[in-house]
């Protein structure tokens, strides 16, 4: 934690929104997305929906043509929908500040709710899981391989300190869009890769040795091959230009 704070000092949520509804729809509008993405998109809908009953008051389709250059539009604009339906009827236009709350509304899991919890309201609930944080605590030894995001979220929580985690989740965020990319070759480049990223360099490692295992049995394949050729008439008949028939 203090080498991601030395180096990203800064770091924050990059989606850009002035109330917690706006950061409630821009994280629906963000999955599998960029957050540059989101920002493009996001002035001209909540300058046409300002409120989350606007939003209610509206339908889908009409949310559609804001959301049209996002991947999987239409069901993202029936989530914003009916996520600010709910908000709007059920809670009275303000954006809930429990997880159990926020996780009933439509497009609303663990990630969103954190995202808003942390962000909209300073309050940490849990640890903000995508899939940057989801590489890197694999990467930097903070999560075993194979763990799922759950099993990461828990780990992140069991070794930080609560006050730290949205926080934190900026960091490794950064880090992620910044230094240790997801084709990153290696982890020589930036100090806290350099420090902690031995998960990934063993993964450099095999990768390397599992190529020169690879190149090593091409050829021994391609050597018994020769080997088989050279015993066969018809391959000798072949190479020398005189068919076995015309023997």
């Amino acid at each position: 934690m203090r080498g991601l704070e030395a180096a990203y000092p800064d770091a924050h949520c990059e989606l850009d929104y002035r109330t917690p509804h706006e950061l409630l729809v821009a994280t629906i509008l963000s999955a599998q997305t960029t957050d540059v993405a989101v920002n493009k998109a996001t002035p001209a809908l909540f300058k046409r929906f300002p409120t989350p009953r606007a939003f209610a008051d509206a339908s889908p389709e009409e949310i559609e043509p804001y959301v049209k250059t996002l991947g999987f539009f239409r069901n993202k604009a029936r989530a914003v929908h009916e996520a600010m339906k709910e908000v709007a009827d059920r809670f009275g236009g303000e954006v809930p500040r429990t997880m159990e709350e926020l996780l009933t509304l439509r497009g609303v899991a663990r990630k969103t709710a954190n995202v808003v919890l942390g962000n909209a309201y300073g309050i940490n609930e849990g640890f903000v899981v995508d899939t940057h944080v989801e590489r890197l605590a694999v990467r930097l030894g903070l999560a075993p391989p194979g763990s799922n995001v759950s099993q990461i979220e828990r780990r992140l929580m069991a070794l930080f300190p609560q006050s730290r985690w949205c926080d934190l989740s900026h960091m490794l965020i950064w880090h992620g869009r910044r230094a240790c990319k997801a084709r990153m070759p290696s982890c020589s480049d930036h100090p806290v890769c350099r420090r902690f990223g031995t998960s990934c360099e063993l993964r450099v490692s095999s990768k390397s040795a599992k190529t020169k295992t690879t190149a090593r049995d091409s050829e021994k394949v391609s050597s018994r091959a020769a080997a088989r050729s050279a015993r066969s008439p018809r391959a000798a008949a072949k190479n020398s230009g005189t068919s076995t028939r015309q023997r």
